[in-house]
């Protein structure tokens, strides 16, 4: 299932490219993992954008945010995050503070993460059913798995999310953590299983391949899921939701403020 793109595709650019015609480089930010399968999955999303653009990581590894605004006179920076949570409201506009105050001529437009954004649903979806899951079907309970975090609000956008995704007619959805929060994936899934789902399908709100996922499909089939959707990855949605990001920083940046 394929919907129309918000933002027109206007013809790839590689990553270490020039800038498209007229085109402010963008810097996505990512977590960053020991796993390289993560980074691959990474580099495949940004290779469909039609910019210059650049990767940068928080941690496990290279290049750092510092790094990737290097040689660059103005650049828009974006969070390859799914919610917003410590990380897009301190440690980010922390690290760019620091650059900025090192190399006060750089012009730096923040933009906000990727969720919540209905297309983040569609490419739940496009998972769900790439599993052989029927969209909406009655007899199916959805457990929306999400990393996890200490930030409660951050924790609250996924159970909005599980709540308006009932209304297309699941069984049930059910919004767990893999980490920091309960209930744990393994925990939604048994209670589902007790209270009578007929089947149960997991859907990873993660952006790579990595601990986490693997730990979330591991343990939720031990506790009875029938099956684990695949990660977001380099879904199309993704794509057209970094771009309307993108030119959404241009119009109206996130403030630098912590």
């Amino acid at each position: 299932m394929r919907h129309s793109p918000v933002i027109p595709r206007r013809g790839l650019v590689p990553l270490a490219g020039g800038a498209a015609p007229g085109g402010v480089p963008l810097v996505a930010v990512a977590h960053g993992s020991r796993d390289p399968r993560a980074a691959a999955t990474v580099a495949a999303l940004l290779e469909q954008l039609p910019v210059d653009v650049r990767v940068a990581y928080l941690d496990h590894c290279a290049p750092t945010l510092s790094q990737a605004l290097s040689g660059l006179e103005e650049a828009v920076v974006l969070p390859l995050l799914l919610t917003e949570a410590y990380h897009s409201r301190v440690d980010l506009p922390a690290a760019l503070n620091e650059v900025r105050a090192r190399r006060p001529r750089l012009r730096v437009q923040y933009g906000t993460t990727l969720g919540p954004h209905p297309l983040m649903r569609v490419a739940l979806e496009r998972r769900l059913a790439e599993a052989d899951v029927r969209l909406g079907d009655p007899d199916t309970a959805v457990v929306l798995v999400s990393a996890g975090s200490s930030d409660a609000r951050a924790n609250a956008v996924i159970s909005e999310m599980a709540r308006e995704w009932r209304r297309a007619g699941w069984w049930t959805v059910k919004a767990a953590y893999a980490s920091a929060a309960e209930p744990s994936p393994a925990q939604a899934v048994a209670e589902l299983v007790r209270a009578g789902a007929p089947r149960v399908a997991v859907a990873p709100y993660l952006l790579a391949p990595g601990y986490f996922a693997d730990k979330v499909r591991r343990s939720a089939l031990e506790a009875g899921a029938a099956v684990v959707a695949d990660v977001l990855g380099p879904a199309p949605e993704l794509a057209d939701v970094l771009l309307e990001r993108y030119e959404q920083a241009q119009r109206q940046p996130v403030s630098l403020a912590i």
